[in-house]
């Protein structure tokens, strides 16, 4: 008989996964279906098996709890900067107001939503049903790359992508303040001091912080890439190299350069108590919006989003073996109603109420309000709550959360390519009678971004 090590099975696994991650999304997209339902599949039929594989469970293992932190905080900052780099459009309250009523009504509403019904309907003390609400309200960077908008240098105006794009990116830094809030609200009875304190500091300082790091990281990460690296144009970095064998080769020092920026910005921020995350995502748009047409962010972008798969994979098949190993015991009915009012109920209409001023017909709107997956980003502020502070009621709130992002993983895996496309064939995706910035390509006596017009008659190909 076969003995298998574990340890060894789990890099069978891994390497598998890895290797037909990409022709498996491919494929998958024929059928309007995602790889992480099927990852996640894969790794709950295994971690089903008697193969002595090791139990992780957080609600139950405070070292799976850290373990899930750390890899969860390292995917989350992978996507931040992949998503960040992505953004074509240039900075401006014009090009970017359809972004603020989500982080400012949508994201609060959710907070709100949640924890009342967390506190109501499942019984949950104060602090943890905050907790809860700050976890489940961010929409995830990491599991909805099929919203969000493609590569740089794609110059092609998609108000629906962009919106899921940058609201996933801002609103990943802006629960933290609702997670101390929570941590802060641990055996506390009422309201005093300690709520100013918490506004105060974890509220406007650490966001401002965060913004301040990211920015000016970003800034000195682009000056020190462009001041010292020869550059070349963004539509050649495909171009058959014989042809011009005076333009300067590429590597992965570009990637290297990048990664290690982005971590320095949310190093430091986390430093001097600003918000990682935020900074993360400012620094990389920061740094987008030097030299915009240049290669150099395609290639970035491509060494992160590769960084970001080959942790997906891990993350993926980890969820399927929570889920086997009892992460849901705890479950109820009153917690499944939660879960699917949050994804069918809560999230649309708290999207709809702050897309109500926007230009965007309904179907786009709705692709906006609906399409807010639940994801690592959850696990991530869930564990560290865990682990910075004494909550009750712990199994239930991994209950919750884990069946939330499960059913997000399902529903929105099978109903965004769809949804999107159908948007995309009408035009929907797309403001009406408004212009956006964004880099025009290369041409000769042209500037180095370009307007460009948007009426009903535009549409863009499905991705």
């Amino acid at each position: 008989m076969l003995d298998l090590d574990p340890r060894i099975l789990m890099f069978v696994l891994f390497g598998a996964g890895l290797m037909l991650a990409v022709s498996l999304e491919r494929l998958l997209a024929r059928f309007w279906l995602s790889l992480p339902i099927l990852y996640v599949a894969i790794g709950y039929a295994v971690w089903s098996l008697p193969l002595d594989l090791p139990s992780f469970n957080p609600a139950s293992d405070g070292f799976d709890a850290l373990t899930l932190e750390y890899v969860t905080e390292f995917i989350v900052i992978a996507s931040l900067m992949a998503a960040g780099i992505a953004i074509d459009r240039p900075v401006s309250w014009k090009n970017w107001r359809q972004i603020w009523p989500l982080l400012a009504i949508a994201m609060p509403i959710t907070i709100a939503a949640v924890a009342f019904l967390g506190w109501w309907a499942l019984g949950l003390a104060p602090a943890s049903a905050i907790l809860l609400g700050a976890a489940m309200a961010p929409t995830d960077p990491v599991l909805a790359r099929s919203v969000q908008v493609g590569p740089p240098g794609q110059n092609k105006r998609h108000d629906v992508r962009f919106s899921l794009t940058v609201e996933a990116g801002l609103n990943d830094g802006l629960a933290f303040p609702f997670t101390y809030l929570a941590i802060a609200a641990v055996g506390m009875t009422a309201l005093g001091g300690w709520t100013l304190e918490w506004f105060a500091f974890d509220f406007v300082y650490r966001i401002a912080i965060g913004i301040a790091v990211g920015w000016a990281v970003g800034r000195i990460g682009a000056w020190y890439v462009f001041e010292r690296e020869a550059d070349a144009p963004l539509t050649e970095i495909d171009e058959d190299s014989e042809d011009e064998p005076s333009r300067p080769e590429y590597s992965t020092s570009e990637g290297l350069i990048v990664l290690g920026t982005l971590l320095l910005a949310y190093g430091l921020a986390e430093v001097i108590e600003g918000y990682g995350f935020l900074a993360v995502f400012v620094g990389a748009v920061t740094a987008r919006q030097s030299e915009n047409r240049s290669r150099y962010h395609k290639i970035s972008h491509h060494f992160i989003d590769q960084i970001e798969q080959i942790v997906l994979v891990a993350v993926l098949f980890g969820f399927g073996a929570m889920l086997a190993s009892g992460v849901l015991d705890a479950l109820d009915w009153n917690d499944v109603l939660v879960g699917l009012a949050l994804i069918f109920l809560i999230r649309p209409l708290a999207g709809l109420l702050s897309e109500s001023l926007s230009k965007l017909r309904f179907p786009g709107k709705l692709a906006i309000a609906f399409l807010g997956v639940r994801g690592m980003g959850s696990i991530y502020y869930l564990s560290y709550g865990q682990n910075n502070g004494n909550f009750l009621q712990m199994p239930e709130l991994w209950a919750v959360a884990s069946f939330t992002i499960l059913a997000s993983i399902i529903v929105h895996g099978i109903v965004a390519g769809p949804f999107i496309a159908a948007v995309e064939r009408r035009g929907f995706h797309v403001h009406l009678g408004e212009n956006a910035e964004i880099p025009g390509k290369d041409e000769e006596e042209e500037e180095d971004t370009e307007t460009v017009e948007v009426d009903e008659a535009d549409t863009v190909k499905a991705r």
